[in-house]
């Protein structure tokens, strides 16, 4: 091999890229070092691509000491190198930057030593070989760039919005969602965190109807009650009429209701994660590969391991599950509970969602609160109005509140 990389290096173009400390004689053994000595001298000299017989004729002719066994065994050398044909330059280079960080590695390795066994005391010698070798240094890696055409750009585009918002007020400002998503859902207990998923999922022309594969990990409720408001959901029927199903006399209804579930049950997959972490998550996604995912509650998949603070842990949590949206090409609905800051409030913003300072809100695309009104003395019904805080939307731009209504006993919203 190292016989093919001195012919690659008598080619100008190349040896210009490749000069240096890219690539140091000590790349080569003893005797091959010599030769590339002379293909540095004369690319100084003569600028330009040498033919192995030139490099020949110069190496003999600025060596005169060479004994005749040596100059035997240097010409065996320069046939190998005539009849080796140069490398593709990308291969080259590949092989020559893998080398040259061999050679860096050993430097640090055996100054390495050195300080553990205390024959160095000042860091000099390691800022000598970075100062050296730095500018050098090129990471062996792939690239990936995005394609910026304008025909690219437009058609990816097209699919911005694939699973669509079954709310109509919501849908005005925000048609849907999209692979590689991530939006946080956030609301005070009791005000229909739970529900609001089912609803667009579940209800009708929700994201199951429209063909997504939902991943519902689940960490709060038990699986059964939360399976509970989807079939509602889908469905129409009450809590209290699926109950009177199970009579004979209303059999026919009981089908009914097994009918509407059916559109949807199949694109639903249900686990409960408690005392699960994002990790976790990362695994059943990879296995799974939802369209859309919903962490119910996702601060629970937070661990506190190497963490002192709470917001750091949540916002590393939050960045892993951003990472999930990307990574395995799926919407992620990443739901929080909200501070008592929000309480009986209207107008949410995202400083309010529980346990963070920015770290939540920076990660997300998309920032859903929802609020309900505030309870009023001598309230007897049910108030089933609630407020979407559009709190933060990259996908559209637009920011305020939208006001819409909850079924509580089917668990739909409606507008």
């Amino acid at each position: 091999m190292e016989l093919t990389l001195i012919r690659s290096l008598m080619n100008k173009e190349f040896y210009d890229e490749h000069k240096g400390s890219k690539c140091p004689n000590r790349l080569f053994s003893k005797d091959v070092r010599k030769i590339k000595q002379s293909i540095d001298e004369s690319m100084e000299k003569f600028n330009r691509t040498m033919t192995p017989d030139e490099i020949e004729a110069y190496f003999i002719s600025t060596n005169p000491t060479l004994t005749t066994a040596q100059k035997e065994n240097y010409a065996k050398l320069f046939k190998n190198i005539k009849s080796e044909k140069p490398m593709g330059n990308d291969v080259a280079s590949d092989v020559l930057s893998r080398l040259f960080q061999q050679v860096v590695g050993e430097d640090i390795a055996n100054l390495g030593f050195d300080y553990v066994n205390g024959m160095q005391s000042t860091l000099e010698p390691l800022r000598g070989i970075l100062d050296k070798y730095g500018d050098d240094f090129t990471p062996n890696m792939n690239l990936d760039w995005h394609d910026a055409s304008m025909d690219s750009v437009l058609s990816n585009l097209k699919l911005k919005y694939k699973w669509k918002f079954n709310i109509p007020t919501l849908a005005k400002r925000i048609p849907g969602v999209n692979a590689g998503h991530f939006a946080i859902v956030g609301a005070r207990p009791n005000t229909g965190k739970t529900s609001f998923l089912a609803s667009l999922i579940a209800a009708p022309n929700g994201f199951a109807h429209q063909g997504a594969k939902c991943v519902l990990l689940v960490n709060e409720e038990t699986a059964d009650r939360v399976l509970e408001r989807y079939i509602t959901s889908a469905s129409g029927y009450t809590t209290d009429e699926q109950y009177k199903l199970t009579h004979p006399y209303v059999y026919d209804d009981y089908e009914k209701v097994k009918s509407l579930y059916s559109r949807v049950h199949g694109n639903i997959k249900i686990m409960e994660t408690h005392d699960k972490q994002m990790p976790y998550v990362e695994t059943v996604c990879k296995i799974e590969k939802p369209d859309v995912l919903i962490v119910d509650v996702g601060d629970k998949f937070a661990s506190m391991q190497g963490f002192v603070r709470q917001d750091e842990s949540l916002k590393a949590n939050v960045i892993h599950a951003r990472q999930i949206a990307k990574v395995y090409n799926c919407v992620v609905f990443y739901v929080s509970q909200l501070s008592t800051e929000a309480e009986g409030k209207v107008v949410l913003n995202q400083s309010m969602l529980e346990g963070s300072k920015t770290g939540k809100a920076a990660e997300a695309d998309l920032i859903l609160l929802l609020a309900r009104n505030p309870h009023v003395q001598g309230q007897f019904e049910e108030d089933k109005q609630r407020h979407i805080n559009i709190a933060k939307n990259k996908l559209t731009g637009w920011h305020g509140v939208l006001h819409c209504n909850l079924d509580y006993v089917t668990g739909r919203y409606y507008a």
